[in-house]
């Protein structure tokens, strides 16, 4: 596997240090890296129309989506974008007016879509021309009891706090499951009493692969599940394994390899006036400690060794949400036009 991409977005010049999220990231970028010869280019640059942010300062980035055979399924806030591979043609669009702060997309076994719509703290099924099929409230919560029905959360900059944060979804026999952030879990939302105990820190993905679930925390381990028992059966700790003197970042967006070995993302930590949500950060910074660029590391779990690191930063991905495999594209990592910038799209207006 020597070629991947990369999801993300690149962070915009800043006016004012403090600066959330919401603001921060002036267009969304995929890389495709070869891993080899260490070639970086940028494959798509992308900003959302402005019918489907609440300002034209709202951030543009890819969070994390889902590839299945040459269809990359792509997500930003309030947008699920279809792309095909490896030419990123748009085949789908989709943006509804519940969306908001959406985290992860990913196609269900039935031929729909699901989204973790992490800004009202639910996941969202439905189909690809955007007719919805169903919604789940990950808390529970009677449904739409913290949100109305009749706001358009694309225009809604934030809603954090959020009580849930849902990140990552996916299926098992069938079954829709979520990642939940400040429940440290994941759980079926089709059976509440199907649950599994991430524990040791807040997850994010949720990535199935084999008989197991792969979780990533994000203070840097990787939290491997029986997908059967639900029982956790191997914690790898990246901070121990990479030994350096500096916060790896975010833990965010992973790809196994194989047993032994794992690509996984980290987003260099900033600071942010929701300071409950680093409490790791400052359990593990000390004095004379450096962060961190944003990056991708390979790791060998089990011999516990980092085999290769490739800084992002240099390429203009500032934030890393998703890692996939590609084709190495020779022609696409010599040539002089790297970008495609995918249209703007009329925005999906359907409840």
């Amino acid at each position: 596997m020597s070629g991947l991409y990369v999801l993300g977005a690149r962070q915009r010049s800043l006016l004012v240090k403090s600066e959330e999220e919401w603001n921060l990231y002036e267009s969304a970028l995929i890389l495709q890296l070869d891993t080899e010869s260490g070639r970086v280019v940028t494959c798509v640059e992308y900003k959302s129309p402005l019918e489907a942010r609440a300002n034209e300062n709202s951030s543009n980035v890819f969070k994390a989506g889902t590839i299945v055979g040459d269809t990359l399924y792509a997500c930003t806030s309030t947008e699920v974008l279809i792309l095909k591979l490896p030419e990123f043609k748009k085949t789908g669009y989709i943006s509804l007016p519940c969306f908001n702060d959406i985290h992860h997309v990913t196609p269900s076994s039935d031929g729909n879509l699901l989204v973790a719509n992490t800004g009202l703290d639910m996941v969202v099924k439905f189909t690809a021309e955007g007719k919805i099929l169903a919604t789940w409230d990950v808390l529970d919560e009677p449904l739409w009891s913290r949100f109305s029905q009749d706001v358009d959360y694309r225009k809604v900059e934030s809603t954090k706090p959020h009580k849930s944060h849902p990140n990552f979804v996916f299926e098992l026999d069938g079954k829709v499951w979520v990642t939940r952030f400040r429940q440290r879990d994941a759980i079926c939302l089709e059976d509440r009493s199907k649950r599994i105990d991430v524990a040791v820190m807040t997850p994010h993905d949720g990535l199935v692969w084999g008989d197991h679930v792969y979780f990533t925390t994000v203070d840097g381990r990787i939290v491997i599940a029986d997908s059967r028992t639900f029982q956790i059966g191997y914690v790898a700790d990246l901070k121990e394994i990479d030994g350096s003197n500096a916060l790896l970042g975010w833990c965010r967006g992973l790809l196994p390899v194989d047993e032994n070995r794992i690509w996984v993302g980290f987003t260099r930590v900033r600071k942010t006036k929701f300071q409950e949500n680093i409490m790791w950060v400052k359990k593990a910074f000390h004095e004379g400690m450096g962060v961190k660029p944003t990056h991708i590391s390979l790791y060998d779990i089990h011999a516990k060794r980092c085999l290769q690191e490739f800084d992002l930063e240099p390429h203009g991905m500032n934030i890393v949400f998703s890692i996939f495999p590609s084709e190495p594209d020779t022609e696409r990592l010599h040539s002089s036009i790297s970008s495609t910038i995918i249209p703007s799209t009329t925005v999906v207006e359907r409840k």
